[in-house]
């Protein structure tokens, strides 16, 4: 099974996988090293490691060298582009095929405009381009109707969810839907795998699977979650109190991330990430 073909098949209605999103290497080798198959990135995680803003089309370099590296693990990889970082549909399809022969599984596109939602025959123009370009890619139609404030939006969602379906998207991600019965809803009315970002406090992962769910994502809480770690570390270590949240994992074990990656490479020759693994 190709690599296209296995991120296709983890998504299941009713039984979903939980996606992690990574912000760099090492956090996507320690995730893959855990045993997550499939791994995406974090928009706000790649840019704020880069001193970029997020959601502003500023780090598409940024993006693109973390999904090359990557790639190299023995992992699916799914690469957030937020809104296509400003490129027409020539190049978002551009993009798009970039990624895909560098070793990616699948995109996330989103319609978020700033404080704003795309106009919804440009979105279809951008999930057309990317289908034309990279066929196999996996493209996770994120709408923001639920996530940007704004009176409206909300009404939006299931109209945009089919004009995706229509556009050739393969999957729908709905950040910010409420409670279980809105993923419920939405499941039932929409022929694609739904994505849902799980959220603390929120649903649990059996209540989203009884919804419908097809793919649970972290979104941005683990790099939030480490860069808040890091800081009580070191309010701990200036306070002479003991490290909070348990044992780090050891320099041996954080330096053996890398060794990940070289494993890939010894895997393919050096010939290209993952290309001789899966097919392309």
């Amino acid at each position: 099974m190709d690599r296209f073909a296995e991120f296709r098949a983890l998504h299941r209605p009713g039984d979903p996988f939980v996606l992690p999103n990574a912000w760099d290497l090492a956090s996507a080798a320690a995730l893959a090293a855990a045993g997550f198959r499939a791994i995406g990135t974090t928009s706000l995680g790649v840019a704020a490691a880069a001193g970029k803003p997020d959601a502003e089309g500023a780090t598409r370099a940024e993006t693109v060298r973390s999904a090359r590296g990557m790639a190299w693990l023995d992992a699916l990889v799914t690469v957030d582009v937020e809104g296509g970082f400003g490129e027409g549909p020539e190049g978002v399809g551009a993009l798009a095929a970039e990624l895909a022969a560098a070793g990616a599984a699948g995109i996330n596109l989103e319609d978020g405009r700033g404080t704003g939602l795309a106009d919804p025959a440009e979105q279809c123009a951008l999930i057309r381009a990317v289908k034309e370009a990279a066929p196999a890619l996996f493209v996770n139609a994120r709408t923001d109707t639920h996530w940007l404030p704004g009176a409206g939006h909300a009404e939006q969602t299931l109209d945009r969810a089919l004009a995706y379906q229509d556009a050739g998207a393969d999957g729908l991600f709905v950040p910010g839907l409420p409670g279980a019965a809105g993923v419920e809803a939405l499941a039932g009315r929409v022929g694609l795998p739904l994505n849902v970002l799980h959220r603390p406090g929120g649903p649990s992962l059996r209540a989203l699977a009884e919804a419908g769910a097809a793919r649970v994502s972290s979104g941005s809480l683990p790099f939030r979650a480490a860069i808040g770690a890091a800081v009580r570390a070191a309010r701990g270590i200036a306070a002479d109190r003991p490290v909070p949240d348990g044992p780090p994992p050891s320099y041996a074990e954080a330096q053996a991330l890398a060794g990940l990656y070289r494993a890939g490479r010894d895997r393919t020759g050096g010939s290209g990430p993952r290309s001789g693994i899966v097919g392309a």
